[in-house]
């Protein structure tokens, strides 16, 4: 088989990100922290709907502003981008779930993906009323998700589960994708991938080794295959890309230039004690904590899962290494990356102008040469002197 072609006969979707708990130039670092206020976010949306970005994903939790709001405010001022939110079961009911994304649906003309998060921090979802422990989470999680799509499908409903029951559910006013917006899931476990094959449509890894993802893909394409389903697979990485390879592995060590060996020792220690994520614990045995076991795979760089959680790796180096790399990940069934870069505004531009003609990529409203007009970089190199935020 040749696997170039088939690379090529099936084009990568790469989406941004919305860095909604804030957004810097180090990790770890209150130095000029850049919040997260909508004008901000609106900026960077915009910029990744003109670049020509597939879409952007919007995180939840208690240090996120709200996914749905956000998403609902910044949408009008964008014409072709997605917006992958958000949706925890238990924090609010399938019916009202079923309601906000049809109406969001709508106000966005068919351009809303969902985000299925289950949690991975009992500390944190005990906070927002969910009390249960990891594989029960998911239990809901699949009764969630049963009533939800057939809400979605205009059925009226009558469940009774062990976690959530409807009786005469309905939902009056149709999202325009049918039967619902594409869902969109992540987890490592086996009970998070026995939810992926009954529901989703797109299975989402963090950035593992790809023998790891392969390995991971394979599971859980057989789940799915057992239940008739076939599924579609993404992957949630970090991008680092200058036009030398020195010069991107500087910028990377810039990143955590002002983490001291304190900082990230409580980090692992927090993440740890706070999650009974299956993936957060594949993320931190990537690294184990170490400044110096930092590239995991060639070009995989754990530097970010130090003192973040979720998703932890960044692709580093030259816009051919690390489009060959991303193709790496395409060969083994990944349509589609979730990208981010710190900070977002002038990364989004940056991977645009470089790494998008490497990826057969147009850069979006600049026309089919692929390239960001003259003079343009110049602008990003001001905009990288606006000073530092905290990075999330």
């Amino acid at each position: 088989m040749n696997t170039h072609a088939f690379i090529q006969d099936r084009p990568l979707d790469l989406f941004w990100f919305l860095p909604t708990a804030g957004d810097g130039r180090y990790l770890g670092s209150d130095v000029g922290n850049r919040a997260p206020d909508n004008a901000y976010l609106r900026e960077i949306a915009v910029a990744a709907d003109r670049l020509g970005y597939r879409g952007v994903l919007l995180p939840t939790g208690q240090f996120c502003e709200d996914s749905w709001i956000t998403a609902a405010s910044i949408a009008p001022f964008t014409e072709q981008l997605k917006f992958l939110v958000a949706i925890r079961p238990g924090v609010a009911t399938p019916a009202h779930y079923a309601r906000q994304a049809a109406a969001l649906d709508r106000l966005t003309n068919g351009r809303l993906l969902l985000n299925v998060v289950v949690g991975g921090n009992p500390r944190e979802l005990a906070g927002d009323g969910i009390h249960l422990a990891h594989d029960e989470r998911y239990e809901q999680a699949d009764e969630f998700l049963t009533v939800w799509r057939a809400l979605m499908a205009g059925e009226e409903v009558d469940f009774e589960g062990r976690h959530l029951n409807a009786k005469g559910g309905r939902t009056l006013f149709p999202p325009v994708q049918t039967p619902h917006p594409p869902l969109y899931f992540g987890g490592s476990s086996d009970a998070a991938i026995d939810v992926a094959a009954d529901h989703v449509e797109m299975y989402l890894t963090w950035g593992e080794p790809p023998a790891a993802v392969a390995e991971k893909i394979a599971r859980v394409r057989a789940a799915a295959a057992e239940r008739g389903r076939r599924l579609r697979f993404g992957i949630r990485l970090h991008l680092i890309v200058r036009e030398t390879e020195r010069e991107a592995w500087a910028e990377a060590d810039r990143l955590i230039s002002h983490l001291s060996d304190e900082t990230i020792a409580n980090a692992q220690t927090a993440l740890r004690d706070n999650s009974d994520s299956v993936g957060q614990a594949r993320m931190a045995a990537l690294h184990g904590g170490r400044r110096d076991a930092l590239e995991v795979s060639p070009n995989l760089w754990a530097g970010i899962g130090l003192v973040r959680q979720g998703a932890g790796t960044a692709l580093v180096g030259d816009p051919a290494t690390v489009a060959a790399r991303i193709r790496e990940y395409q060969a083994l069934g990944i349509d589609t990356v979730i990208a981010s870069g710190y900070p977002h505004l002038e990364e989004s531009y940056r991977v645009a102008e470089l790494l998008f003609p490497e990826l057969g990529l147009t850069v979006g409203h600049y026309g089919r040469e692929s390239r960001v007009p003259a003079g343009l970089q110049t602008a990003i190199g001001q905009r990288s002197g606006l000073g530092a935020a905290r990075a999330t």
